[in-house]
């Protein structure tokens, strides 16, 4: 009953955002700009997409490797692709399926295997924040721009220009850190203080999340090749850059966005796949469509993109996912034959 009710509510959700974005949306001039677009773009961002799954499966095998399995790389990325597909249809179930499906083809424990998913997404939420500073750092301008006209419109107070915001914000953000350092170290220091705050279930979640996040890059240094390891990571999120990235030039309204709006668009779509949808379903469109009018889209032509970009990722993945989970079936059936088989014999 509460899967039930969980994906019950998922779906009302996705359907929730999906009204409220395209409530006000030609949808037929949009599928007319659809199959006016450049397909051969979508082989190459298909492809891409393809190869970051791989490159995961392979970074994942890094880390079971110091538990005494070895995985091959076509079970691996079998069951990383029956873990994406299993996320189109129930939320945040990608994980589970996915060590499940590894147990199936390489008899590999899930205690073992769902610890190193845990580390392995980790790493992803560290390179994730990073790219988020990296982001802000190189639009500062653009994106501060944009926030403090939003907050400045929600209050009341009008804009102000863009330098003047620009500058209010950064001195918001140094006084929100002087505060964070001072509070920090006003906790160290006072011990009745820090332990009562520790008694506290929502403070003991983030230094547990937080002491957990810090073990996980720490386990880098138990791996055999960490070198590789980093580069493993590097390479799934300059492919996953990629995966978003040639799709502008499928489009004539789009094809005109630089490098840095393919960032942008990668680390605000990220955050839009973290919502509690199959698939991200809604919160990527209603994010991913209004960060593009910063770049001087409409807001009709950014929901357009969003809507193409994450319907060409989803359709790809479906059908690919459905014929690894497909491979499984058929691998798992042969195992239990050739089983039943052996245990006759003897």
């Amino acid at each position: 009953m509460k899967n039930i009710l969980r994906y019950t509510i998922s779906l009302v959700l996705a359907g929730g955002l999906l009204w409220f974005v395209f409530k006000d949306i030609n949808l037929g001039e949009m599928l007319d700009r659809f199959a006016k677009s450049d397909w051969r773009w979508i082989a190459v961002s298909c492809f891409c997409l393809l190869l970051a799954h791989m490159t995961r499966a392979w970074r994942w095998g890094m880390l079971i490797e110091p538990l005494d399995h070895k995985p091959g790389i076509v079970n691996s990325t079998m069951s990383v692709l029956t873990g994406y597909f299993a996320n189109y249809i129930v939320p945040r179930m990608g994980e589970v399926t996915r060590c499940g499906t590894l147990y199936r083809l390489e008899r590999i424990p899930v205690s073992l295997s769902f610890g190193t998913v845990v580390a392995e997404r980790i790493f992803d939420v560290i390179i994730l924040v990073l790219m988020i500073g990296l982001n802000f750092i190189l639009e500062f301008d653009r994106l501060s721009t944009f926030f403090t006209d939003f907050f400045q419109s929600k209050i009341g107070g009008g804009s102000q220009g863009g330098g003047s915001g620009s500058g209010m914000l950064l001195t918001v953000l140094i006084v929100g850190l002087l505060a964070v350092g001072v509070a920090a170290t006003v906790i160290f220091r006072n011990v009745a203080l820090r332990n009562k705050l520790q008694q506290n279930a929502l403070v003991a979640k983030i230094i547990s999340f937080a002491q957990g996040m810090l073990e996980g890059l720490l386990s880098v240094r138990k791996l055999r090749n960490p070198g590789l390891f980093i580069f493993s990571t590097v390479m799934i999120w300059v492919l996953y850059y990629l995966v978003s990235y040639v799709l502008f030039f499928c489009i004539p309204e789009t094809s005109h966005l630089g490098p840095l709006a393919g960032l942008t668009l990668l680390v605000v779509g990220a955050i839009g796949m973290t919502a509690p949808t199959q698939g991200g379903i809604g919160a990527y469109h209603l994010l991913v469509g209004n960060v593009m009018v910063l770049y001087g889209l409409s807001q009709n032509d950014g929901i357009t993109l969003a809507t193409f970009i994450h319907g060409a990722q989803m359709l790809f993945m479906l059908v690919i996912g459905a014929l690894a989970f497909l491979y499984v079936l058929i691998v798992n059936k042969n195992k239990v034959e050739t089983t039943e088989q052996v245990s006759a014999a003897n």
